[in-house]
């Protein structure tokens, strides 16, 4: 098994910043692809960034530009660098990872963007 555990929301004004962390515990070996995922209320959940174990980055075209997903593995720890945030990023951030055939999620942390 693999915990989870996010950390870092909070309200924000439009236009600024902030970072959200994540950190990995428990069967943590062979962990692949880290990143998070977010759901805003009465939507589905939805990809914000993926990042592998080699570095290789994917993000959500409604994020490109603005955020910036990192990850260290010594550490097991990913990160979400949020920048130029808009009252239609608010939503409850949920770290996310993947192990072989099994998949994990945090908690979730809420990030409030007001107008």
């Amino acid at each position: 098994q693999v915990q989870l555990v996010e950390s870092g929301g909070g309200l924000v004004q439009g236009g600024g910043s902030l970072s959200l962390s994540c950190a990995a515990s428990g069967s943590i070996f062979n962990i692949n692809t880290m990143g998070w995922y977010r759901q805003a209320p009465g939507k589905q959940r939805e990809l914000v960034a993926t990042i592998t174990i080699s570095g290789t980055t994917t993000y959500a075209d409604s994020v490109k530009g603005r955020f910036t997903i990192s990850r260290d593995n010594a550490r097991n720890t990913v990160s979400l660098q949020m920048n130029s945030l808009k009252p239609e990023d608010t939503a409850v951030y949920y770290c996310h990872a993947i192990r072989g055939f099994s998949t994990y999620w945090g908690k979730g942390t809420l990030v409030t963007v007001s107008s």
